[in-house]
């Protein structure tokens, strides 16, 4: 039986099924390990990891500790709670946006790409190259955030460095938007998003692209990129206060676990502590060589357990909010037994949003595509409901395919 418990109950004869910390981010060449010493309980706790899933069957018990079932259906309960809210007016149909989106994710992965090669030269950050490319990205977002925030889940091992940059800047800018915030304060906070990973310039590609745990030596050299990218920044001159400290200041944690200079909760300013929030959320819903990035639903109930040591939580349940469980692009699956694809939220339910409809797993084949209204009753383009998330892999389908309206 797996049970998740806090980092301080951990004992010598326990196995560990998972360390709950975003991939690469814990000290240990494997997840799935029996601890046999106190100096693995000390770096598990040193590495500010508190939630850690236990295998019972094969280690030591702690009774009174609920399931990880349960505790994973607490977690969800709470985040639905939390993400029920009104979402931001769109000002244009994804349909109509998704052309430009699919402009401006190309013109903004072409730049972080020369940014980062030519910070590998040594030379600066032209700014007014940069800035166009910021407006760009927040226009979409104001027209319709659904399509190119939908259109930035598609990421492979050869370009996820620069449109993990571009995926962190569109979000910080529909985190900021939905908070808001001044105009000048959304665009500094994306020139950040954009520029925060310009110090993994100086890391050999053998690493960064690495199939594998990082040695302690490696992850060294991976935890000097916030200062490298504020190095370079600060020296290319007209970069502000808010992006430099976006750049060095992402990786920081409320409870002082974080790096390059270990600041705790009041030291952060409020811009990094959302940009750290984007920056992991983005990093675990996406398909790396060495993970496969986990479903909206599922980063988000990360995020609201990490809240409680790593994250501000105020700030953490502004962005599930922001977000929502069921982003544009998320691929459900529906009562009926229909698969679709996620269109647009719906103004007040995050549990009723507009899908695609394409497949049905009964028949394991694709049907004509229709547009349903998950809010509207059966006779009215709705009669139908959300059972959870899907995976594509599992259904070798590609929802993004069907991201335009269909008809009725």
């Amino acid at each position: 039986m797996l049970k998740k418990v806090d980092s301080s109950q951990l004992k010598l004869g326990m196995f560990i099924h998972d360390l709950d910390c975003g991939w690469m981010e814990h000290p240990f060449v494997r997840s799935r390990f029996a601890l046999t010493s106190e100096d693995e309980i000390r770096k598990i706790r040193s590495a500010g990891i508190r939630g850690v899933v236990i295998d019972c069957a094969r280690g030591l018990d702690i009774d009174d500790a609920p399931t990880l079932a349960q505790a994973d259906a607490a977690t969800e309960a709470e985040v639905a709670a939390i993400a029920a809210r009104p979402v931001v007016p769109l000002k244009v149909a994804l349909g109509e946006e998704l052309g430009r989106a699919a402009m401006v994710r190309k013109q903004a992965a072409g730049l972080v790409r020369t940014v980062m090669q030519d910070a590998r030269l040594g030379k600066a950050v032209e700014l007014d190259q940069v800035s166009p490319v910021v407006q760009s990205v927040t226009e979409s977002i104001l027209r319709n955030s659904g399509a190119l925030l939908g259109l930035l889940r598609i990421k492979n091992k050869d370009d996820y460095t620069f449109l993990h940059s571009v995926s962190v800047c569109a979000l910080l800018v529909a985190f900021c938007r939905s908070r808001g915030m001044d105009e000048e304060t959304i665009y500094q906070a994306g020139i950040g998003g954009l520029l925060h990973d310009t110090g993994k310039a100086l890391v050999p590609d053998e690493i960064l692209n690495k199939q594998g745990r990082l040695t302690d030596e490696e992850f060294a050299v991976i935890r000097k990129h916030p200062r490298d990218g504020y190095d370079i920044l600060r020296k290319s001159g007209g970069i502000g206060a808010i992006p430099l400290d976006i750049t060095l200041h992402h990786h920081e944690r409320r409870d002082g676990s974080g790096y390059p200079e270990g600041q705790g909760e009041g030291r952060i300013s409020e811009l990094a502590q959302m940009a750290a929030i984007v920056d992991v959320y983005d990093a675990i819903t996406s398909d790396r060589c060495y993970h496969k990035g986990l479903p909206a639903a599922e980063a988000l109930r990360k995020i609201y357990e990490w809240s409680k040591f790593h994250f501000n939580p105020v700030l953490a349940q502004e962005f599930m909010r922001c977000v929502g469980i069921y982003p544009v692009g998320t691929l459900v699956l529906l009562e009926s037994g229909r698969l679709g694809v996620v269109i647009e939220p719906h103004e007040t339910s995050l549990l009723t949003p507009k899908v695609n409809v394409f497949f049905h797993t009964k028949s394991r084949a694709y049907i004509k595509p229709q547009t349903v209204d998950l809010s509207k009753g059966l006779g009215f383009g709705g009669g139908d409901r959300i059972v959870r998330h899907e995976s594509p892999e599992k259904w070798q389908v590609e929802p993004l395919r069907f991201l335009q309206v269909a008809q009725a």
